[in-house]
């Protein structure tokens, strides 16, 4: 873990992080493109954490806060890489971020049917609730 850094990503880094993101990454968004990123990385240049191992994107997190809630999205580790730590790696960058802004609890977006990353997040120390369902709605201009 030497060669580790963890670093936020910039405008520079988006088009690699696009294309990780369709190799290791489960599932697609609806942010998942080039605007969607840019305005993320706009906003909020923090958010969005890379991990880098001899130079090559191994990981991913978003790590957004809104001055209410910590979310983490897109907890993605190149499958030549996991099983390394680099997850853990990146949710403890993630955790003290959210310490250092004030935050007092994160929680995680997790498809369901994703259950190798069911197990990552419950080795995290993050728990399922059950009694919340998602809701969404997707916004036209």
């Amino acid at each position: 873990m030497s060669d580790l850094r963890i670093r936020p990503a910039g405008h520079e880094d988006l088009d690699t992080v696009l294309a990780f993101w369709r190799t290791a990454a489960e599932g697609t968004s609806i942010s998942d493109d080039r605007d969607g990123v840019e305005r993320l990385v706009a906003r909020d240049p923090e958010a969005l954490l890379l991990d880098e191992r001899g130079g090559e994107l191994v990981g991913t997190v978003i790590a957004g806060f809104d001055g209410w809630r910590c979310h983490l999205y897109r907890l993605a580790v190149h499958p030549d890489h996991r099983r390394r730590g680099i997850g853990s790696a990146l949710l403890t960058a993630a955790d003290e971020r959210f310490v250092r802004l004030g935050g007092r609890r994160g929680d995680a977006m997790v498809l369901v049917r994703n259950e190798r990353a069911q197990h990552a997040w419950r080795a995290a120390g993050y728990e399922p609730q059950e009694q919340w369902r998602r809701w969404v709605k997707p916004l036209t201009g």
